[in-house]
This record gives C-alpha cells, sequence and structure tokens, in this order.
C-alpha cells in the first residue's frame, strides 16, 4: 500500500500547492461515530420490533395515530398516514405500505376496500381508495392512556408513546421481520388460540412448545425450529391433492410464496426438464386453486415429490428471533418472547387494577363526604361565613365528628368540590340511594383487591375472555407434518437420452450415432463396467471418457442392495477364474474401482446386472488341455453369496475356460422387503417406521381401500402418496374376500355385500355412487363378525342387537354386485367384532437366500439394460484355426466379446 493510503487510513492527508502546504482535517472520527448512529439508528428506529409491545416504531405511530382519529367510523388510509407523518420522520409511502401490512394480519385493523391479497401476491389499492378503522381487538388489548409511558415527539409539538401497553403476545401472533445494519430479524406468525393456551401454561407453571401456523396455510415440518432462534430451519410444503390420475390440485401454498411465483418455480422446473406437466390453470380467488394438468402416462406420485424437489411448493424459512430491549438488540427465542411477554401482561394488568381500585376508593371517599356533608347538612355551616376561608374552615369543622371511618384525610380539594354541589341536587338527594352507591362501591373495590390478591388466576381469567370473544375463526390453518426427504434422482423427469461407445469407452448425452442406453436426467450418476474389471461411477455429461471396451452402462442409485452384479473373471493372464456376486452401494464419484484381484490382464468372462438379485445358471466349458476329465459343468450363481464388491470371489477353475454360455434365467435370490406405514407422514418405508404391513416380493402389491368406497391394488412404491380418508392399507392376498355392510342412498337401505377383488391395479368403486350412499364397514378377516345395533321406535321396546356372521349371510359375488339387504329395521350403529377363527391357506415362499446387510430402496425403476444379454466371453490360448469358431485372448491381452 503506498504512503498516500497509508495517510487515508490514519485520517489525514498532507499534500503541497504552489509551495504551502494544504492539511485536511481528519475524518475518522465522523465516519465511525456517523456510522455508528445510523447503525443503531435502522435498527432501533426502524427494521427491528420492540420486545415490550411488539411494534416497530412505524407500527406504534400508525396505531397511536388511528387511536387519536378514532370515532368508531371508518377514516381513509390517507388520512390516517398524513396524520402519522406527524410522529413519523419519513415519507407517506413507507407509511402506507408499513400499515397495508398491518391490516393483512388481520388482528388490529378493520379494513374496508382492496387492501391487496397474501395469496397472489396482489397489492392494495391506492390509500386514498381503501380505509381502515381499530377493530375491537386492538381497542381491547393495545390502548390504555393510563398506563402509557409518553414522550415527545421528533419535532416537540406532540406526545407520542414510548410504548403501547399492549397486553397480548402481539409480535408472535403477527410475526416481523426486518433488515438492519449488521443484523436482521426474522420472527414468524403464530396461532392466536395456540399463543394464548401457551400463556395460560406458563401462568400455571407448566411447559409449553409453541409453533409458527401461517397465514397462508400449507404444510410445515418444525423439527428443526430450534424455538424460533438463529440456527434454526423450518419446511413448509404446499398441498397438493390428486383429483384424478391427469390433474393435481395446489390448494394451499407455502408461506414467503404468492400463487405468482409458484406457478412461475413450476414453468421453470417443466422448461429445465425436471417434471413434466400439460398445462396450468389458476383459478385461485378467495380460496388457492392452482389445476397441475399433467400428460398421459406420468406418475401423479411422481410428479408431486417432483413438485416439492424442484419448484417453490417447498421451501425453507430460517428464523431469526431478535428484538430491541432497553435500547439494545437481544436474541431470544420465542418460547422466552412468550414468557417475558406473559408476564409484562401480568404487570399491566396489575398497573390497570390499581388504578382502578384507586379511582374507585376516591369515589367511595368522595361518596362518603357528600352523604356526610347533605345529611348532617353541614352545608349550612356557611351561611354566615364571609370569607373562603371562612367557608372552608366551616365545612372542614362540621365534617370531622364523621369522618373516622374515611381511609384518607380530607383535603382541601375534597371540601371545595362539597362547595359545589348543586343546590337541586340537595333537595333531591336521597340517603338510600347514596348508601347504595357507596355499598356498590365496597363491593367493586373488594373485587379488584380479590383479583390484586390472586393476579395469576386474574391474569388467566383475561387470556380466557381472549379467547372466548377473539378465538372464533383463528384455529390453525397450518398442518404440522414431519416430512420424508424426497430424492430428487428419483423423481426428475428423464429427458435426456444417454448413449455409449463401447470400443471407445465413451458415454454421453450428444453420442447421437452411437449405441442408445437409457433415458437419463442431467442429475443422475452413471455407473460403467469396463472389460478389464474395472467400475466407474460419473456424472451425467455430453462425453465422458471411461475406458475401452465397456460392457455394461445403467443410472446408478445409491444404497441400491437389490441390483446384484454378477461377474466371473481370469486372474491374470494364466492365473484361475473366478466367480463372485456383489452389490454397489455407495463409492467415491469418478473413481476406478478394481472388481478383479488387482493382477494385470485380469479380463472378465462373464457379466450380468439383475435388478433384483436375479441368479441365473451358466455352463462353464473349458479348454482341453492335457488330461482334464471334466471339460463341461453348470454353474448356478444362487450357490454364490453376495458379498462385497472388494472380495476376491470363489475359484470357478484353474485351468483356460473357452466359453461360458447362459443356460437358464435367474430368479431372485433377495428375501422380500419389510415395509412399514408411517401414520405421520402418510408414507411407506423400509426402516422400520410406523407399522409394518408385510414382506413383499416382485409381484405383490397393497391393498388400499377408502372411506369414499374406492378400492385399488397397487405397487408398493416408497413414494406412493395417500389420501387422509384412507381405511384400509394392507398386503393384498388375491383370493382373500372382502367384507362390506352399505348404506344405498338410492334405496335406502343396508346391504351386505362380499367380493374378491379381480382386477389388480384397477381403481373401483364397491358402493352405489348415489351421493347419499355411505360405507358403514369394510373387512379384509376372512370371517368377519358384525353387531347391528337397532334405533329404538316411539312405542315399542327396542330390539336386541343382532349377531351376522357375514360369510353366512352372503356368498362372494362380483364387485359390482349389490349385495343382499341386510335388514328393513331402522339401524342406530353397525359395528365389527372379533372375527371367527379361520386358518388362512398356507402360501410356500420360494426359496431365499440372505443377503448381507440389505438396504431396500424406495423403487426400482426399470433400466432398459436389465434385459441385455449377459456377456460371455470365449477365451482360446491356442492361435485361431480357420476351421475354429472360437476366439482367443491376443498377446495384449486383449478379449474379442461375442
Amino acid at each position: 500500500m503506498s504512503e498516500v493510503d497509508d495517510d487515508l487510513l490514519d485520517g489525514e492527508l498532507h499534500s503541497e500547492d504552489s509551495g504551502n502546504q494544504e492539511t485536511i482535517t481528519k475524518v475518522t472520527g465522523m465516519y465511525k461515530d456517523w456510522f455508528l448512529d445510523y447503525a443503531s439508528y435502522v435498527i432501533l428506529e426502524r427494521a427491528v420490533p420492540a420486545i415490550e409491545d411488539g411494534f416497530k416504531p412505524v407500527q406504534r405511530r400508525i396505531m397511536h395515530s388511528m387511536k387519536d382519529l378514532d370515532d368508531g367510523r371508518y377514516n381513509k388510509v390517507a388520512n390516517i398516514v398524513g396524520h402519522t407523518m406527524q410522529y413519523h420522520p419519513h415519507g407517506d409511502a413507507s407509511i402506507a405500505d408499513a400499515m397495508v401490512q398491518i391490516g393483512q394480519k388481520d388482528l388490529l385493523i378493520d379494513t374496508q376496500g382492496n387492501w391487496g391479497n397474501i395469496l397472489t401476491g396482489d397489492r392494495a389499492a391506492a390509500s386514498r381508495y381503501i380505509e381502515a378503522r381499530i377493530s375491537k381487538f386492538g381497542l381491547d388489548v393495545v390502548f390504555n392512556p393510563k398506563i402509557t409511558e409518553w414522550q415527545a415527539s421528533y419535532d416537540g409539538r406532540r406526545k407520542e408513546p414510548v410504548n403501547l401497553p399492549v397486553m397480548f403476545p402481539l409480535l408472535l401472533a403477527q410475526g416481523g421481520e426486518g433488515i438492519a445494519v449488521g443484523l436482521s430479524t426474522k420472527i414468524l406468525p403464530h396461532n392466536f388460540i395456540e399463543l394464548i393456551e401457551a400463556s395460560v401454561k406458563h401462568l400455571k407453571g407448566k411447559r409449553f412448545t409453541i409453533f409458527p401456523d401461517f397465514p397462508t396455510a400449507g404444510i410445515a415440518d418444525f423439527t428443526g425450529y430450534n424455538d424460533g432462534n438463529r440456527g434454526g430451519k423450518v419446511r413448509v410444503r404446499a398441498k397438493i391433492s390428486q383429483r384424478d390420475k391427469n390433474v393435481l390440485v395446489i390448494s394451499e401454498i407455502p408461506f414467503s410464496t404468492t400463487t405468482s411465483s409458484l406457478i412461475d418455480s413450476i414453468l421453470k422446473a417443466n422448461d429445465k426438464g425436471k417434471i413434466k406437466i400439460k398445462k396450468i390453470e389458476d383459478n385461485t380467488a378467495a380460496e388457492v386453486e392452482i389445476l397441475v394438468h399433467l400428460p398421459s402416462g406420468i406418475s401423479p406420485d411422481k410428479t408431486i415429490d417432483a413438485l416439492y424437489a424442484f419448484t417453490n411448493c417447498e421451501s425453507s424459512i430460517s428464523p431469526l428471533g431478535c428484538v430491541i430491549e432497553d435500547n439494545k438488540p437481544l436474541f431470544i427465542g420465542v418460547s422466552e418472547m412468550l414468557r417475558r411477554s406473559t408476564d409484562n401482561t401480568v404487570q399491566l394488568l396489575k398497573q390497570e387494577l390499581e388504578i382502578k381500585l384507586g379511582e374507585l376508593e376516591e369515589q367511595w371517599h368522595f361518596a362518603s363526604l357528600e352523604r356526610i356533608f347533605i345529611e348532617n347538612r353541614i352545608y349550612r355551616d356557611i351561611e354566615e361565613e364571609e370569607t373562603w376561608d371562612g367557608v372552608i374552615n366551616a365545612i372542614d369543622k362540621g365534617l370531622q365528628p364523621h369522618i373516622k371511618h374515611l381511609k384518607r384525610k380530607i383535603t382541601v380539594d375534597d371540601i371545595t368540590r362539597l362547595t359545589e354541589i348543586r343546590i337541586k341536587r340537595i333537595s333531591k338527594f336521597d340517603i338510600d340511594k347514596a348508601q347504595q352507591k357507596i355499598d356498590a362501591l365496597e363491593e367493586q373495590i373488594a373485587e379488584v383487591k380479590h383479583h390484586l390478591a390472586n393476579l395469576i388466576d386474574y391474569a388467566i381469567a383475561y387470556f380466557e375472555r381472549l379467547k372466548k370473544e377473539y378465538g372464533e375463526g383463528k384455529e390453525r390453518k397450518t398442518e404440522i407434518r414431519i416430512f420424508d426427504d424426497v430424492d430428487a434422482t428419483k423423481v426428475v423427469i428423464r429427458n435426456t437420452k444417454l448413449y455409449v461407445n463401447r470400443e471407445e469407452g465413451f458415454i454421453g448425452t450428444s453420442l447421437r450415432r452411437d449405441e442408445y442406453v437409457c433415458d437419463c436426467s442431467d442429475i443422475d450418476d452413471i455407473i460403467v463396467f469396463t472389460n478389464d474389471g474395472k467400475m466407474m461411477v460419473t456424472k451425467v455429461g455430453t462425453k465422458t471418457f471411461i475406458g475401452k471396451n465397456i460392457i455394461h452402462v445403467a443410472v446408478f442409485k445409491k444404497k441400491d442392495t437389490r441390483t446384484i452384479y454378477n461377474l466371473i473373471y481370469r486372474d491374470g493372464k494364466g492365473g484361475s477364474s473366478y466367480v463372485k456376486r456383489f452389490a454397489v452401494t455407495s463409492i467415491t464419484r469418478d473413481k476406478a474401482y478394481d472388481l478383479t484381484n488387482g493382477n494385470k490382464m485380469s479380463p472378465v468372462l462373464y457379466f450380468s446386472a439383475n435388478p433384483n438379485g436375479e441368479a441365473e445358471v451358466v455352463t462353464i466349458n473349458l479348454r482341453q488341455v492335457g488330461s482334464i476329465k471334466k471339460l463341461k459343468w453348470d454353474l448356478d450363481f444362487a450357490d454364490v453369496l453376495i458379498k462385497g464388491r472388494t472380495s476376491k470371489g470363489n475359484v470357478v477353475s484353474k485351468y483356460t475356460i473357452k466359453r461360458i454360455e447362459l443356460k437358464e434365467k435367474g430368479v431372485s435370490t433377495l428375501k422380500p422387503r419389510k415395509i412399514w406405514f408411517d401414520d405421520t407422514v402418510q408414507r411407506l418405508n423400509v426402516d422400520g417406521r410406523g407399522e409394518l404391513i408385510g414382506e413383499f416380493r416382485g409381484e405383490d402389491r397393497l391393498l388400499v381401500i377408502k372411506q369414499s368406497g374406492i378400492l385399488k391394488t397397487i405397487i408398493p412404491e416408497l413414494t406412493t402418496h395417500f389420501d387422509s380418508d384412507m381405511i384400509v392399507l394392507e398386503k393384498w392376498i388375491p383370493k382373500k374376500p372382502i367384507s362390506v355392510i352399505y348404506f344405498d342412498g338410492d334405496k335406502e337401505r343396508y346391504y351386505i355385500k362380499r367380493f374378491i377383488v379381480e382386477n389388480e391395479g384397477r381403481e373401483e368403486m364397491f358402493i352405489s355412487n348415489h351421493p347419499n350412499s355411505q360405507l358403514e364397514i369394510v373387512s379384509t378377516d376372512w370371517r368377519p363378525m358384525a353387531e347391528i345395533e337397532f334405533k329404538k321406535e316411539r312405542g315399542k321396546d327396542r330390539k336386541d342387537n343382532l349377531k351376522i356372521d357375514l360369510e353366512d349371510f352372503i356368498a362372494i359375488k362380483g364387485i359390482s354386485a349389490l349385495g343382499n339387504q341386510l335388514t328393513k329395521e331402522k339401524i342406530n350403529q353397525v359395528s365389527l367384532m372379533d372375527p371367527l377363527p379361520y386358518e388362512a391357506p398356507e402360501i410356500v415362499p420360494a426359496e431365499e437366500i440372505e443377503v448381507v446387510d440389505e438396504e431396500n430402496v424406495s423403487e426400482n425403476e426399470a433400466i432398459p439394460q436389465k434385459d441385455e444379454k449377459p456377456i460371455e466371453v470365449d477365451l482360446d490360448p491356442k492361435p485361431k484355426s480357420k476351421d475354429d469358431d472360437d476366439l482367443d485372448i491376443d498377446d495384449k491381452g486383449q478379449v474379442t466379446l461375442f
């Protein structure tokens, strides 16, 4: 750095001009002070709310101005903004924007006109067109001039509140957000009713937990909320449901988004090929309704997950609890905010009661003096007095014999007030009414003293009153749920084609003249095997060199233990041959792994990739050398244990293998997958969370029955979404009957039917589609029992409950059959009983082989290579003759593949 720069840092610069030395005054101190003043001003006066009342200064001044103007009628917002400028030294635009934000929270301000839409992001109309007044709730909890501390406004002409006496955790109810100099705050809004209930729990000394509740509703995972402190995170999602197989409905949106931004993010994801949609319709009005139309053949379940993975349908919010306390920033969690707000409310209530008590005691004191003054006709004592002092002394003297029961001494002001009583009032004075007034005041005083003595109970009753009067319609909007992470690689639309040049060793999306492999996406990993026993996993690219003589290419799935690779290789140029089976679950990307024993010239003799752990049978053919007796035999891969990819494998033969032929395709050797259903997240999983549904092989399906009378059988994919009206979810046994009792809306009768699901994969309705039809019970037991409770008819005895064996009542019919009428009597209730004992026919499973450390993945996606033929290699140590069809290894160890 130059000397001039050093001088600048010191804040002083010396220069010569025409021989005269000129000194520039230091500015370091000014910059330091000015910037600190500016930062303090922005933090304290603009961006961060106070913990006492939850308001930023502009919000506090708006509410104070509205109170100044309040006459019960609506005021133009432009008028309120202009009035607020007497207290707030900034432009009208900032005041109007702040007021619109308060109004949109629908808590403190009653609004009239177009105040914008938080769902669509539409702005409010100009302030001259819209009107506002303080809400009843705002008047109840925000204002009380008697307990308000006042200060001079910025120009000294008026008084404004230091803090408003807010007796409610308003900051948590409304939320707050601001960016200051060097810090920011983001306090998320919480539910009105839950805040009151948490305040009551705090007053009772109980623990409480509060979570945000957003005006846009949606679904939220608060697992990482961290009480709203720094470092916390909230995941919010749109509420997406399936209207039919080609239409998704977004009915609620995440907080901090709008329908416009949400639709834009969906269109961008579609343009980038992450998802595939046909069109979007935005029917949002008072409620959100965005229709996402899907092309035929696109999975709705996958698309829902893709919307969460690649669009604003899921977003993350990082809360940061920063408030102002004693003119300093304070970082605290929402629980502590609530505790402080509740304690502050208790103190404000105490101040209110103490002021009220003082006022009541003053009223009682003067009412007692008035009664004494009139009842004892002390006013006559002043008739002879000629001076004011004489009048005061005469009244004081007349009162003295009667004031022993008073709670304080009589002052000159008290006597002066007595002299101001009109003659008309004295003449109409009623002693009984006066005593009744005093008695009523004494009751009120006793009540206030009771409240002060039991302040916590009084505060609890106060909060309960707020909940009763203002809680209607303020129930929780945001659904609390724990989210499963969406694996983007499993839900992305694969709209890019992958190609391979096996001989030259290239893979990529730009090799259109070469062999097509499969569809993929730009976020996929690709696993590649070469003939020299090497394996590599790499990202999808336009053109990537792997190594010459590629024998297998596929999309790689992390933690995939169900894809098993069968491999036979020769160890070195003249070594023995080995067989191994392995899965590839985790790797380092772009690292070449050696699957052989590591010796040079160790070629692959046989290779196959098996998506479901299939184990084929191959025939080993040896070259006739010397006195070898057995030149041909079968090798069953099912006899080979699945081990790690680094294992050496089992010896096949120490002699030279001439050829390996596929004799018989294999069946899966993996044990069935155990699948659980987690009711918390409404998802299937293989991690043991929730209720175990059963063990599933590749052909097994799930039976799903809904309360609406619809059933279907589905493949148990972990990405499947389940509707909230699902009542049955279990492993489907094709020969197992389903028993149903339902009310037919058309015939207005109850019917029983039993049927077997014959059309797997098809969604079918098994009750009549009349709007009044209602499913009563459904059972998948072999021999279900039901109990019928009849209604009591007027003038008749109630009929005894009827127990029904559904198997005896009706034979198995088709799913579309009406069924048999249950009874003509009026039914009060139908309930299932314990089923009769029955031994289900035993299903003998195929032979199973245990897999070491098996971890199931969420979905076995179809890879085009799964049907490609295994790699068969023909090795011959002899030079090839004209009549020999076999192929040899050349001197360089190269293998010619069929």
